[in-house]
């Protein structure tokens, strides 16, 4: 279980302060999957991210009672002049998981062949992405941490394969996805919110959300 308690989250711009959130609360139990739709500039990145403790919030507090993920995309932990295998097998033991195993996990999804003993300093952004989402799946989280999405990769093996592995986790696991597109989320989340203005309104279906976003976005 996550969740948020009178949370408040602003960043000063330099000309005024920018709210992310103002006195917010929610709760997400595991097997009910999450979809936040959010305007891009409106803290969806900040967002998952105190989900995932890399921020924290001004005021309030954020309960997490589950094994939650670091964030799709996110590359911290990683050392860029260390090789995939290198950061693999740290990563790994950082998690308290088999070395072997994560690297071997990685190597089979990501298909990077000979790249694979290269440091990640000279990966392409799509060999990086394809990294990134392999590290994800190797790990054991309860909750898993989506931002905007799949990785943008053009290798349909690895988009065939990290789907399928991606769908088969949703059985026994809980995903939150933040976008700006109803349309990414719809593979995802059973339930669904909006994020406009520093509030977050919860709703039971995708549809219902997608009807007060088009309205905000639109107006």
């Amino acid at each position: 279980m996550l969740e948020f308690n009178n949370v408040s989250k602003s960043f000063w711009t330099g000309t005024q302060r920018k709210v992310i959130l103002e006195q917010v609360s929610f709760r997400v139990e595991l097997g009910n999957s999450l979809g936040i739709l959010a305007p891009n500039g409106t803290g969806k990145t900040t967002l998952i991210n105190m989900m995932s403790g890399l921020e924290k919030p001004d005021e309030g507090s954020i309960l997490r009672e589950c094994k939650i993920s670091f964030p799709l995309g996110f590359m911290g932990g990683v050392v860029p002049r260390h090789t995939a295998v290198e950061n693999s097998r740290f990563i790994a033991r950082l998690y308290g998981l088999d070395p072997d195993y994560v690297e071997a996990f990685c190597r089979w999804l990501c298909n990077l062949g000979e790249y694979f003993e290269q440091p990640l300093g000279t990966y392409s952004q799509g060999m990086r992405a394809r990294f990134s989402f392999a590290l994800l799946l190797a790990l054991d989280f309860d909750i898993y941490l989506i931002d905007e999405g799949m990785p943008n990769s053009t290798d349909v093996e690895f988009n065939r394969k990290a789907g399928e592995i991606l769908r088969d986790r949703l059985r026994t696991t809980t995903v939150i996805i933040v976008s700006h597109q109803a349309q990414v989320l719809e593979k995802f989340a059973r339930t669904a919110a909006v994020l406009i203005d520093g509030k977050l309104h919860m709703f039971d279906t995708l549809e219902e959300a997608k009807q007060l976003y088009d309205y905000q976005t639109q107006s």
